[in-house]
């Protein structure tokens, strides 16, 4: 795999597919966004007019880019199916946003998610919030998808990792500065539809190339899970050979999606209550997703574009995991590689895929597919900092009269700012090692967890106020590089508090016990902190409002059968013995 990128051929008809893509991309970016843009309304929330068909691909193609292709890849190359989870885990998280979330975030009419945390606590929360916001969204997502891209074309081209970043980084956010929301929501329609068309070939074509004559995808799916049982061969030396890698016990299961409480990316643990701290605090606190929902027409539209953005995270482990578990079948031998170097090349599987199973006039389609996935996140990351700056930071304690137009205008300039701030870090990501997927989890799961128990618990409860979230906020952090100091100074001892998500899941009860019990003893939030619109009132809440009229239009139905998909693959990839 070492020379994927000098070896990489395409052909006329992969250029001719991949600038097509580019020509349809930008048609849509250009025409969508023709809108006035003289309010903030309608450049950062697209006049709140989206369908509910475009919040949902919108709200995936924002969630997918290069930390899928390339980082969740190579973790499901190195780990197993358990990959998935980060997938498949999302239906208690999308639940939430479904039937508790949405109704508050919409009637409050907010644009940030800062400014909604101002009116249920107070305006310190709201600048704390922003200022989180906006450092995460350029150090853990810009950064990090542009490094992503960066590596794709330096693969590809044999470009300077430097050249490939600036190029993916201009291309990528121009019609975020050009349309805002409503230039990136329609783009990431088209752009979602390219990545699953594209994702599914290189499934399909490896299963295909798996079961050899007998060119059967039901066989090739056999054999791949065959081989990933590590039970003989080649596949159980890689295995065993990096035993102390994955977990701490004395085996392992390439193929649970539930894994020991050590296992380092997808324990127990933290796997099945991650949702409260990461899960809540990405898909619902954080404004580059949460953004294409405060757009959309109604309540109804919001919810079901929630629902399709759920049946479609059930589909990307097939596009995104695996193909690792496929690369595994055929070149085990790439996790007999001393470690640091069995990560490089576990980056490089994606590229190598394409390289080994698509043939020349198709591969077009699939590194069309691997751009929208970047550009689509740095689109909508750019535009939703870009709107947490202008609103909740610049507006608030720069220039406050500002009018709608100039608003505008600053948010424009912040995302072109904000853009080659993100580009210069990009370049240095690989310093940090452990590869792309880990770097970006980590990082989640540091700054999710205080955020994520505050807001659900003021949420749900009036006795929850403004000091004892400020307090909580700070615990959280303290806490945070608490426990990654301990697990350096006691690794052995502490061996089941060393995976991120194990982390993320103790320091979210730790915030969560804090702000209940401080909230005793600090003074009770004012009237217009606990209104209708801001907490939960029990007795007259409503699930089915703005549902849908029709059973097969219904939310509830939809969601119910989004359930039982979920539940089904977990039950299938509960213990792996085929």
């Amino acid at each position: 795999m070492d020379d994927v990128g000098t070896n990489f051929s395409i052909g006329f008809l992969d250029y001719f597919i991949f600038c097509g893509y580019f020509i349809v991309l930008s048609f849509i970016g250009y025409f969508s966004g023709r809108a006035k843009k003289d309010n903030s309304e309608e450049y950062f929330l697209a006049g709140r007019s989206l369908p509910w068909y475009v919040v949902g691909t919108s709200f995936i193609a924002s969630n997918i880019s290069s930390e899928h292709f390339i980082g969740m890849i190579a973790v499901a190359l190195i780990y197993g199916i358990c990959g998935g989870i980060a997938e498949w885990g999302t239906v208690f998280t999308y639940a939430f946003i479904i039937w508790f979330f949405i109704p508050f975030l919409l009637a409050s009419k907010t644009f940030t998610i800062p400014e909604f945390l101002e009116k249920r606590f107070n305006s310190s929360m709201r600048s704390i919030f922003a200022t989180v916001t906006i450092v995460v969204n350029i150090t853990a997502f810009l950064a990090s998808v542009l490094y992503g891209g960066g590596v794709i074309l330096s693969q590809l081209f044999d470009w300077d990792l430097w050249v490939s970043i600036i190029v993916i980084g201009t291309f990528s956010g121009i019609w975020s500065v050009y349309g805002g929301l409503r230039s990136v929501a329609w783009t990431d329609f088209f752009t979602v539809i390219v990545m699953v068309a594209g994702g599914l070939l290189v499934t399909i074509f490896g299963l295909l190339h798996l079961s050899g004559d007998s060119q059967s995808i039901a066989e090739g799916f056999s054999i791949m899970l065959d081989r990933n049982q590590a039970t003989t061969g080649v596949w159980k030396q890689a295995v065993d050979h990096n035993i102390g890698v994955f977990t701490q016990e004395n085996h392992y299961n390439r193929l649970s999606v539930l894994q020991p409480i050590t296992h380092q990316v997808s324990p127990w643990l933290g796997s099945i209550f991650g949702f409260l701290g990461v899960g809540i605090w990405y898909f619902v606190l954080n404004q580059f997703m949460i953004q294409r929902v405060l757009g959309a027409k109604n309540t109804y539209h919001a919810k079901m574009g929630i629902i399709l953005a759920g049946y479609l995270k059930a589909v990307l482990p097939v596009i995104v995991v695996i193909p690792g578990l496929i690369l595994f079948a055929l070149n085990p031998e790439i996790l007999l590689l001393p470690e640091e170097q069995m990560r490089l090349e576990a980056d490089k599987g994606y590229i190598y895929l394409i390289e080994l199973l698509i043939p020349i006039g198709l591969k077009g389609l699939l590194i069309a597919a691997l751009f929208g996935a970047i550009q689509s996140t740095v689109n909508s990351v750019v535009n939703s900092t870009a709107t947490v700056f202008t609103l909740d930071i610049w507006q608030r304690y720069i220039m406050p009269d500002l009018r709608q137009k100039q608003l505008v205008k600053i948010g424009m300039c912040v995302s072109v700012v904000i853009l080659v701030i993100a580009m210069v870090m990009g370049r240095y990501i690989a310093f940090f090692g452990d590869g792309l997927f880990i770097y970006i989890a980590t990082m989640y799961a540091f700054f999710a967890p205080p955020f994520a128990a505050v807001f659900l618990l003021g949420l749900f409860s009036k006795r929850i106020n403004g000091t004892a979230a400020l307090l909580t906020i700070a615990i959280g952090f303290v806490t945070g590089i608490g426990m990654k100091v301990a697990v350096s100074m006691f690794p052995a001892t502490l061996a089941w508090l060393s995976p991120y998500n194990n982390q993320g899941f103790i320091n979210w009860s730790i915030c969560f016990v804090c702000c209940w019990s401080l909230s005793g003893f600090t003074p009770r939030s004012p009237a217009d902190k606990l209104s209708a619109d801001l907490v939960i009132n029990w007795g007259k809440l409503d699930f089915f409002a703005e549902s849908g009229e029709k059973w097969y239009t219904h939310v509830f139905f939809w969601w119910v059968l989004f359930l039982c998909i979920i539940l089904g693959i977990f039950f299938y990839f509960s213990d792996a013995t085929f």
